[in-house]
């Protein structure tokens, strides 16, 4: 049993920065039954950034599994066997149908990114991750990649919820899930770099702009210190880092294809062709068109 607390009322949701994807239930029914989403779904995914009072009781427990990446801050999670503590760089596992409560601390609030999983292939997903009711918690060496695939989740459930979309979440989680059973086996190992981290994310994901906010929260920094620690790393701000990379997509595109130019700017993530020339000219001293023109090797 999870005993009733007298604390102050918490939030469920609405908090400054979040993000938070929820599937309709009557597709969940419908997505559960169809291969091969009857082996893994996510049926809900968010983003919570310092979420100040947030916290959730479900006396019976959830029809999901829960997975809960801390990025910063704290937490606490209640279940049947005891009160579990939860700081940045751990995660938290609840599996379905386990009574429990989690909130956020009230002086250090947690900033987290979460996914609730359905299918047959969770219970041994958890079991190879070596998550019990006993023990829900875990440290990771590396968190960032994990955060990585849940930021890709929202994405594209975002986007919208057709099949096409609802297989690359599952595809992602199953992806996350299995890092986090590799991760929790190598956490002696040297701190990881939370900058090169995001770094690798921008070049997994080129024709999608990222905003600074949600990179520092992957980071599990704040914005301006996730900032410093760019620039310090690489010599750039993030957005332009972002740009540059971008371009660079685009070279090898005016380089080995003969897409038109408005077709290259969209493949890099710049719906206006005519400012990503401009953007083309202030990195290249040129024209995609006269780049394209020149010889070069």
């Amino acid at each position: 049993m999870i005993p009733a607390t007298e604390a102050p009322p918490r939030r469920r949701e609405g908090f400054p920065g979040q993000r938070m994807c929820v599937l309709p239930r009557p597709l969940v029914a419908q997505a559960s039954a169809t291969p091969p989403l009857s082996q893994l779904l996510v049926t809900d995914v968010g983003y919570f950034p310092r979420a100040s009072t947030h916290g959730r009781t479900r006396t019976h427990g959830a029809p999901q599994h829960i997975v809960i990446v801390c990025a910063a801050g704290r937490g606490t999670c209640t279940l049947p066997s005891g009160v579990h503590q939860v700081h940045a760089g751990q995660a938290l596992a609840i599996p379905a149908g386990v009574p429990h409560r989690y909130e956020a601390d009230a002086e250090e609030p947690w900033t987290i990114w979460w996914m609730h999983l359905v299918g047959q292939q969770v219970p041994d997903l958890l079991a190879a991750i070596g998550a019990t009711p006993d023990q829900p918690v875990f440290g990771l060496g590396d968190p960032a990649p994990v955060i990585s695939l849940v930021d890709t989740i929202i994405r594209r459930m975002e986007r919208d919820e057709t099949m096409a979309s609802l297989l690359a979440s599952a595809g992602a989680a199953w992806h996350a899930m299995a890092l986090l059973a590799a991760d929790r086996r190598t956490i002696g190992r040297q701190q990881p770099d939370p900058i090169a981290a995001t770094i690798e994310h921008l070049r997994a994901n080129v024709s999608t702009r990222i905003s600074l906010a949600d990179l520092a929260g992957m980071a599990g920094l704040s914005v301006s210190h996730y900032s410093a620690l760019f620039r310090r790393s690489t010599g750039y701000g993030a957005l332009e880092y972002q740009t540059r990379l971008r371009m660079g997509t685009a070279r090898e595109l005016l380089d080995t294809t003969d897409r038109p130019i408005a077709s290259v700017a969209a493949r890099v993530g710049f719906s206006d062709p005519l400012y990503f020339s401009r953007q083309f000219h202030r990195i290249h001293g040129m024209s995609p068109t006269e780049y394209r023109s020149h010889d070069k090797g």
